[in-house]
C-alpha cells in the first residue's frame, strides 16, 4: 500500500490593513451577512429530506469536518458546497479575481485543501462522502436531490425510493 505525504498547509495572511489589504465599509457589510451555516440551498434540500422521511443530523459534531447532512446510522456525510468558497472551476475563477488577491486566492486554496483532508478523514473512520456544488442545487434541485438518494441508496443497499 502506497502512502501518501501530507500536503503542506496552505498559510492565509489575516484580513487587515497592515497586511494590505484594504476593503470598503460597504463590502465589509456585505460580506458578514454570508452564512457558514444554514444557508438557501442546504434548508431548501433538508427541508425535502426530512418530507419524505429521512432523519439526519445537520451540522453534525460527531463527524470530521461538521457535515451538512449527516446519515449517522449509515454513516454518511454530504456536505453542499458554496462556488466560490470551496473553488468550482477555480482554474478559471482565479483569474478573475481582481482585488485583495493575495489574500482570496490562499484562502479559497486552503478551503480546498481542507476539503481533500476533511474526505480523507471521513473516508478513514468509515463515512461514505458526497459534495454537492451550490449551482446543482440551484440549477436543477430535482437532479441534485435525485443524486442523493442514489448515493443513499448504493451505499446502503437499502431501496429508499420507488
Amino acid at each position: 500500500m502506497a502512502y501518501l505525504l501530507p500536503e503542506e498547509k496552505i498559510k492565509v495572511p489575516r484580513f487587515e490593513e497592515s497586511a494590505g489589504f484594504y476593503t470598503s465599509e460597504k463590502v465589509s457589510r456585505l460580506m458578514q451577512k454570508i452564512r457558514t451555516v444554514n444557508t438557501k440551498p442546504e434548508v431548501a434540500f433538508r427541508k425535502v429530506l426530512w418530507h419524505v422521511g429521512h432523519r439526519y443530523r445537520r451540522n453534525y459534531k460527531g463527524a470530521p469536518g461538521r457535515p451538512d447532512i449527516a446519515f449517522v446510522r449509515w454513516k454518511i456525510a454530504i456536505f453542499i458546497d458554496g462556488d466560490f468558497w470551496h473553488g468550482y472551476d477555480w482554474e478559471h475563477k482565479r483569474l478573475a479575481i481582481k482585488s485583495n488577491r493575495g489574500y482570496w486566492i490562499p484562502k479559497i486554496e486552503r478551503n480546498m485543501q481542507r476539503d481533500r483532508e476533511v474526505n480523507e478523514l471521513l473516508v478513514a473512520a468509515g463515512w461514505h462522502v458526497l459534495r454537492i456544488w451550490e449551482h446543482e442545487v440551484k440549477k436543477d434541485f430535482g437532479a441534485a436531490f435525485y443524486r442523493v438518494l442514489r448515493f443513499i441508496e448504493e451505499t446502503t443497499g437499502e431501496a429508499i425510493y420507488d
